[in-house]
């Protein structure tokens, strides 16, 4: 409720309602999704992350994202394309380069903030529902004030999605040369996803798009802006779809590494 001194001259007071909200839908059914969906999802990574095998496909050169690159002492010679520099181990994940990176930009995304802080913190679970805390310092101390390098881990993002994209690029093999198969699609989809994903974010508009005071002098950048732009409205469902395409990926790179069933083949 507003104070006497604080409130502006003819407002009235808030009506004294003993409820903490007054709707009546189940408003509460999409924090409780977000959270089931992103605890499956962290669970089921971290657990491929740190099982150390069934990443790599030999004969058909497919790479796992959660493995890529793969960097430690434990990987693959054959899957290590940069290298291996790394101590194998075990709490040390092989793609060490890269996932940090890949959870700071997630965890800092715009669409991500709004997701966890009303499914986790509660802060607040929904519209026209209170808060579930006393105090509200917005992201102005840490360690939420980390949330403003969100536009540098992009730059990292987009790195990482250039390394995807050459994974999916050398999959086009086969011992008989190229070759192609229900993988390639896979591995290829999934790229696909995550740079609509990464260049959606609203980093990536404000670089292409800002500090511009006139977009009709440059009519390259005003192009660019409104192509992301338009993806940037579907940046929340391209948010669950990579972590979909990805966690789909993952899975079937390990099901044919681990010997589960056989690759459908199209081409050698």
């Amino acid at each position: 409720m507003t104070s006497t001194a604080t409130r502006p001259r003819g407002a009235r007071a808030r009506a004294a309602i003993a409820a903490k909200t007054l709707r009546t839908d189940r408003w509460w059914i999409a924090p409780l999704i977000t959270v089931i969906g992103l605890s499956a999802w962290v669970a089921y990574a971290t657990v491929r992350v740190f099982m150390h095998k069934w990443y790599w496909v030999d004969q058909y050169h497919y790479l796992t994202p959660f493995y890529s690159p793969c960097v430690t002492e434990r990987c693959v010679e054959s899957a290590s394309h940069f290298g291996r520099f790394l101590p194998g181990w075990w709490i040390i994940p092989d793609a060490a380069l890269t996932l940090p990176f890949l959870l700071l930009f997630r965890l800092t995304c715009y669409y991500y903030r709004k997701a966890y802080y009303r499914s986790f913190w509660l802060s607040p679970p929904a519209c026209a529902v209170p808060d579930g805390h006393k105090e509200y310092s917005g992201e102005t101390r840490f360690p939420l004030l980390g949330q403003n390098l969100h536009r540098y881990f992009f730059y990292a993002a987009a790195i990482i999605s250039l390394i995807n994209t050459w994974d999916a690029i050398l999959a086009f093999h086969s011992p008989q040369g190229f070759g192609f198969g229900l993988g390639n699609i896979i591995l290829l989809f999934n790229v696909v996803m995550l740079w609509a994903y990464t260049i959606s974010c609203h980093s990536c508009r404000h670089i292409i798009g800002g500090r511009l005071k006139h977009f009709s002098k440059h009519p390259v950048r005003y192009k660019a802006w409104t192509f992301v732009s338009a993806l940037n409205v579907r940046h929340m469902q391209l948010a669950w779809i990579t972590l979909g395409t990805l966690a789909l990926t993952d899975f079937y790179v390990m099901a044919l590494a681990a010997g589960w069933f056989s690759d459908l083949r199209f081409i050698n």
